[in-house]
């Protein structure tokens, strides 16, 4: 397996087109000035003036994320230790652009993943509370999603696959004996709690070198935690104990699932970015840390 390039955009998405949409469906903004923020596989985010976001899915199968967002991240958003972008308007598809889209309240921040001072201990204290607060249950009419959240063994078939993307024979043959043993781990038998779904260091905002946020819900399910604990390899690796006593828990299968989710995950990110070197290092930086701590 080669390294490829993150899904290609169904749709071109650029500032003319935000303003088209703000004309018709939100006229108090279609004056403010409007510039790219950001963009990932499933959306694109554009600031409009100082305090909002628009937010547009790119391809079609994201288009039923920002319809769970706008539905739930309002009801989470006041327990949350941290902002989240809970919607404040969701728009309607029109004639040049064909789903619905969201606007959220702007949160002021750098993406972890690109913060050269980040401060470890506190965010790794803050992520395990954040995650210890969302990890509730959730209602049998959660969101489903069949990518995020389920029993680990339903990934093996790809994570295998892409193990070939690794460049370092050795790297392979000792992440692949990991995931052999996250196989093992007793599978997640507790009632399905809330999971952000997506929550590497470029959906967590930093400010002065500490978390100022939490972004792009899009991913929103229920079901196993582990999904979501893959943070303790991705962003706060060498605080690894501090953020499991931040987030409460000392269970062995649980750190064992989410060490394979760490894999898993790490994998996809550097099988599938070779047009986003951000995601990439992310994916390669997450693997490192699982063989450092293992």
């Amino acid at each position: 397996m080669v390294r490829q390039n993150m899904p290609a955009a169904e749709v071109e998405i650029d500032s003319a087109l935000v303003r088209h949409l703000l004309e018709s469906q939100r006229p108090d903004l279609a004056e403010a000035e409007i510039a790219p923020l950001s963009f990932g596989w499933d959306n694109v985010s554009f600031r409009i003036g100082a305090s909002r976001v628009a937010r547009l899915p790119r391809r079609e199968m994201a288009a039923g994320l920002i319809e769970n967002e706008a539905t739930w991240l309002p009801e989470l958003a006041p327990r949350l230790p941290l902002p989240v972008p809970a919607m404040e308007f969701l728009g309607e598809a029109s004639g040049r652009y064909p789903w619905r889209w969201l606007i959220t309240p702007f949160i002021s921040g750098e993406p972890a993943g690109t913060v050269p001072d980040l401060d470890v201990t506190g965010c790794a204290t803050q992520i395990g509370g954040f995650l210890a607060a969302l990890h509730r249950p959730a209602p049998a009419n959660a969101p489903h999603n069949p990518f995020r959240g389920g029993p680990l063994n339903d990934r093996d078939e790809t994570t295998r696959q892409r193990f070939a993307a690794l460049h370092r024979p050795a790297d392979r043959a000792r992440l692949s004996s990991l995931w052999d043993e996250s196989l093992t781990a007793e599978p997640f038998d507790g009632a399905p709690v809330w999971l952000h779904g997506d929550l590497h260091p470029q959906n967590l905002l930093v400010t002065d070198g500490t978390l100022s946020g939490v972004i792009d819900f899009g991913d929103i399910t229920s079901g196993d935690p582990a999904t979501d604990l893959v943070v303790a390899w991705s962003l706060v690796g060498k605080e690894h104990e501090l953020f499991w006593d931040a987030y409460g828990s000392t269970a062995a299968a649980l750190r064992l699932r989410a060490r394979g989710w760490a894999i898993s995950l790490g994998l996809a990110y550097v099988a599938n970015s070779a047009d986003n070197p951000a995601m990439e290092s992310i994916g390669e930086e997450t693997l490192q840390a699982v063989l450092d701590l293992s």
